[in-house]
């Protein structure tokens, strides 16, 4: 389905209208080079099994055609760790991703992010300095030994090393339960970093919480804007982070959906804010909104909470269903859009080269106390 009519869809606008200038069809450009695909396939062949190229679901078509593998960020990062026969791994997809894919792999093996601008908002949202301050403070009132930090895949290696040292381990938005279940078993509380949405999302709706067990720690302002009473009757102590993609959406958007389509089924990322979540048709995991959409009837029709690169090729590749952007607005995931094809040749062709770029590479002692953390959600049962 082309992105213009899936968008128009989606706000019940007429195509007359878009032409107006009411709406933007969101098509990414070109790549201004026309032979780059061509210099791609070459220097793809030249690597051979040598390299090995990454690409995350939220990554443009134009990169992920060269994709060995897509995924979410811990199954590539696993995907890297498993392949040993390639040296130097090319991940397409943001800066926490391939800290994650370096931390895991072995030694001889190297990990390039294509375009080191590509970061992530909500990784940067919990800084070291921020949550070991946030450490200290629950540590003065007397609570730290009793809170177990739990941190989403999407963070920092320095915060995943955090969580390690502490006696605490990562999640991702598929486990999310059982980590904080497990949690709760050797604790009274959590710290749940970075992104509040997931973590308010799973204690509330999987894990049977309300909303007054659960506050928000601001690392602006002093003590993270709580009093101490408030910090010591919470049980999950929330990270003011979040995405800046999933946090667009909004209940109005699933009300105008369902106005314009009826019977339509909505389908959103726990990323989301917890209104929309609760009024959501199904709620899962990038991974699990793929399946959701696989498995789902000819015909059927759903509005998807998540980022557009992926919900335009989940359209793209189910025709026989009613696939829709839930917002009204273009929305895609302005860094990890940095990884593009100009970025994904250049970093080959300097391989072929004989030059590795852009190398990711984790401090030897963070790398430790991170893998602490990921082992510990490995092992989770």
């Amino acid at each position: 389905m082309p992105l213009k009519e899936l968008l128009l869809l989606g706000t019940g606008l007429s195509d007359a209208t878009s032409e107006r200038g009411v709406s933007c069809d969101g098509e990414l450009p070109p790549a201004s080079d026309p032979a780059l695909v061509e210099r791609a396939l070459a220097a793809r062949q030249a690597l051979g099994n040598r390299a090995m190229v990454l690409g995350h679901h939220y990554q443009r078509d134009e990169v992920i055609q060269f994709a060995d593998i897509t995924g979410d960020s811990f199954k590539l990062a696993q995907a890297a760790a498993e392949n040993t026969t390639a040296e130097f791994i090319f991940f397409c997809g943001v800066h926490f991703m391939a800290e994650s894919a370096d931390i895991l792999t072995s030694e001889r093996q190297k990990v390039s992010l294509p375009d080191l601008a590509a970061g992530c908002s909500m990784a940067d949202m919990a800084t070291a300095t921020q949550v070991n301050d946030c450490w200290a403070q629950l540590e003065r009132l007397g609570v730290a030994s009793r809170t177990v930090p739990i941190t989403y895949m999407n963070s920092s290696a320095a915060i995943k090393a955090f969580t390690g040292k502490n006696g605490g381990a990562v999640c991702t938005s598929s486990n999310a339960e059982r980590a904080m279940s497990w949690a709760f078993e050797k604790g009274e509380k959590i710290l749940f970093l970075p992104d509040q949405h997931l973590g308010r999302n799973t204690a509330v709706t999987k894990l049977g919480l309300s909303l007054s067990d659960c506050v928000v720690w601001n690392p602006w302002k002093p003590m993270g804007g709580l009093t101490e009473d408030a910090i010591k009757a919470a049980k999950v102590i929330l990270w003011r982070g979040h995405c800046s993609v999933h946090g667009r959406f909004s209940l109005q958007n699933i009300h105008d959906v369902r106005t314009a389509v009826p019977g339509i089924q909505v389908l959103v990322h726990p990323e989301c804010q917890h209104e929309v979540v609760i009024n959501s048709d199904v709620v899962g995991s990038t991974e699990a909104i793929i399946r959701t959409i696989e498995a789902a009837p000819a015909g059927s029709a759903w509005a998807i909470g998540t980022e557009l690169n992926l919900v335009q090729r989940l359209a793209n590749a189910h025709s026989d269903k009613k696939i829709l952007f839930l917002d009204k607005t273009v929305c895609y995931c302005s860094t990890m859009n940095r990884i593009d094809l100009p970025h994904l040749v250049w970093a080959m062709e300097s391989l072929v080269k004989g030059t590795f770029v852009n190398q990711i590479k984790v401090d030897t002692t963070v790398a430790e106390h991170a893998r602490v953390a990921l082992e510990r959600m490995l092992a989770l049962p």
